[in-house]
């Protein structure tokens, strides 16, 4: 595998996320307490592996610039800059998601797990939109 390829496994661990995430809320919705920990726990492991790779391809690719300069510019940055800050910031509120629901203490997890699932939801969702943006859509024009 080469950092060309990590793109590609950043989207795919971005969508695996949404998708664990979803069945996980589907599960607890279904007090299933044990199949929602099971997918909440794969999406944990999914989004990991995420940052993993992500953190190793900038590291050895750098930044990527958007290379379009039309229409679809300012929709890529109203895109790009909340998935940032949201995806920085949401890691130590997993943490605490998860100590709570270590340790039973349920009650402030659903609490917490209330704001912080959506927005591991969104981060995902846009993760996978800023890679159709910027590596798909740049492609396609003959821009990259």
């Amino acid at each position: 595998m080469s950092p060309a390829d990590l793109p590609v496994l950043n989207a795919s661990l971005n969508t695996l996320s949404f998708i664990l995430l979803i069945q996980g809320y589907r599960r607890i919705r279904r007090k299933d307490r044990e199949g929602h920990r099971k997918y909440m726990l794969c999406a944990l492991i999914s989004s990991t592996l995420f940052l993993v790779s992500y953190l190793v391809y900038h590291y050895l690719v750098g930044s990527v610039p958007y290379l379009r300069h039309d229409w679809t510019r300012p929709l890529y940055f109203a895109i790009l800059i909340p998935h940032v800050i949201l995806a920085a910031g949401m890691g130590p509120f997993i943490v605490v998601l998860v100590w709570r629901a270590w340790h039973a203490d349920f009650s402030r997890h659903r609490r917490l797990a209330r704001w912080v699932w959506p927005v591991w939801i969104y981060v995902s969702v846009t993760g996978v939109l800023v890679y159709l943006m910027l590596y798909q859509l740049n492609q396609a024009s003959g821009l990259r």
